[in-house]
């Protein structure tokens, strides 16, 4: 049976390549998850009055977060791209 799939789109980085985006996948998760956290804690903050400013406080720490986001994966892709010279440069 004959493979469709494009040659130009699969490129192999190895085990290290792996690693590294199994890393990066961690961290985004986890950060996905204190984001669903502080969320969820400062809208449960906002139903009593005397907690507004801290549910407030936790809304802006969950934006920040929301900003790590693409950095995350900006800094994958950099990363990646790195191991792949660094691996491509050896081999020649």
């Amino acid at each position: 049976m004959e493979d469709n799939k494009n040659p130009e789109l699969d490129v192999y980085l190895g085990h290290r390549h792996i690693v590294i985006q199994r890393r990066y996948e961690a961290l985004g998760a986890l950060n996905d998850l204190m984001i669903a956290i502080w969320f969820l804690i400062g809208s449960f903050f906002f139903l009593n009055q005397s907690l507004v400013e801290s549910g407030t406080w936790l809304f802006i720490v969950g934006c920040i977060q929301l900003l790590i986001k693409p950095v995350l994966k900006l800094s994958s892709l950099v990363h990646s791209s790195r191991v792949y010279k660094k691996q491509y440069k050896m081999e020649e």
